[in-house]
């Protein structure tokens, strides 16, 4: 009896783990909508063939060398094995850990709902270097992000090792639940590199300071795109507590669902009346924004607060990620969709907040984790994208840029019965 207990609860897990990762997945849909409608038309094809392209590299270099960096092991040359013998073990190790404690699952089920995180991290790189990046410059550090810099990363955080063999991140105290920090503000950090090399749009920035607004093309793709990233952050958070066939765990699930929701909805409140007070109007891409930059400020720890408490962690979210993208402007700092301040600015916020609601976590550890994640990413980030500048560039010319990358990188375009050609 025990046997098909443990079996009916092992089999529970296995397939909310895998369903939470199939919609992690499809947040790969949201980042292309909300990118594709924040660019211009003439960029909307490449930012496509982008997202697709390294949602497929990330998961082929976590299968390669990602994975056995991170966590110790490989399924490219070995695969698993499946059946009795796997349940068997699993019933033993939970026997010998106390049955109904720790999480048991396939491992395979574990590599797919890391691969689809590692694939997140790298699409937030996309937007920021949006309309003037060659592709395959893109799809090179892509190849080095997924395969190297963020598994590094995530080794010292989830998996427990040794910094360079001198600290070990969660013995100082530092909790990222479903990473704000090791996933949302890595992203960012990575992304500021680039863009830091890269430059400004021309046009953007005036000659007196002003900052010149360029307008997306499609605002109905991109309020798409938020709501499948808001739908699919249920999975990225709620599939973070790895597992539901208890009660503790599900009504943990639960809570998580519910702080998620409660975050976003409180971030695109906050941003829409900041917007207002600050420019009269209610600007969508700002309430766009807000909404995400609650859901990246909660993912830190969303199984602690109170509803109410997850609200206002959002809107503290929303109306940080306004004043983060005004900024960024001011310093000439060109991220078209906004990726950086939501994912880095908010990602930051989201690690300090752990300890309000969280007391085994302290603000020295949780600050000493996220500069060890923004160090080593923007250092390495940096290093590589210098290297791919001096080899092969990483920026297109003047008259690309004008022209448009999806002629340039893709030869069609997106909307093309509207050129007028």
């Amino acid at each position: 009896m025990e046997n098909q207990i443990f079996e009916l609860q092992y089999a529970m897990d296995t397939f909310y783990f895998l369903v939470c990762g199939a919609l992690v997945m499809w947040m790969a849909a949201g980042f292309s909508m909300l990118e594709a409608g924040l660019v211009r038309s003439k960029n909307t094809t490449e930012i496509l063939a982008k997202n697709v392209s390294l949602f497929a590299v990330s998961c082929i270099m976590y299968l390669v060398s990602g994975y056995a960096i991170m966590y110790g092991g490989s399924y490219f040359l070995t695969g698993i094995a499946g059946g009795e013998s796997l349940v068997t073990d699993a019933l033993a190790a939970s026997k010998e850990n106390g049955f109904g404690g720790d999480s048991v699952y396939a491992d395979a089920s574990d590599f797919f709902f890391q691969v689809v995180f590692v694939a997140t991290a790298m699409s937030i790189v996309s937007g920021a270097v949006a309309e003037r990046m060659k592709l395959w410059a893109f799809l090179a550090f892509a190849v080095v992000m997924t395969g190297f810099i963020y598994p590094m990363e995530g080794a010292w955080t989830w998996n427990g090792d040794d910094v360079f063999g001198m600290y070990n991140l969660g013995d100082l105290g530092f909790s990222d639940f479903a990473g704000s920090g090791i996933v949302h503000m890595a992203g960012a950090a990575a992304a500021l590199a680039g863009v830091l090399l890269l430059g400004a749009r021309k046009g953007k920035y005036g000659p007196d300071g002003q900052v010149n607004a360029i307008p997306g093309a499609n605002l109905p793709l991109a309020t798409l795109g938020t709501f499948i990233l808001w739908m699919g952050w249920f999975g990225f958070n709620g599939g973070s507590v790895l597992k539901l066939g208890d009660i503790a765990s599900a009504n943990s699930v639960a809570m998580v669902f519910l702080n998620t929701n409660a975050a976003a909805a409180g971030g695109a409140i906050a941003a829409m009346i900041t917007a207002k007070l600050l420019f009269g109007k209610a600007d969508l891409t700002m309430i766009l924004n807000g909404a995400l930059a609650g859901l990246v400020a909660i993912t830190a720890e969303p199984s602690t607060p109170t509803a109410l408490q997850a609200t206002v962690f959002g809107m503290i979210g929303g109306v940080l990620v306004v004043f983060s993208i005004l900024a960024l402007d001011k310093l000439k700092i060109d991220d078209p969709v906004g990726a950086i301040s939501v994912h880095g600015t908010c990602g930051i916020l989201g690690l300090l907040l752990v300890p309000v609601t969280n007391s085994d976590v302290s603000f020295s550890g949780q600050i000493i984790g996220g500069l060890t994640i923004f160090i080593w990413v923007f250092g390495a980030s940096l290093i590589v994208w210098g290297i791919i500048k001096a080899v092969m560039g990483i920026r297109v010319s003047e008259e690309d840029e004008y022209e448009g990358m999806d002629l340039v990188d893709c030869g069609m375009e997106a909307y093309p019965e509207f050129t007028g050609k």
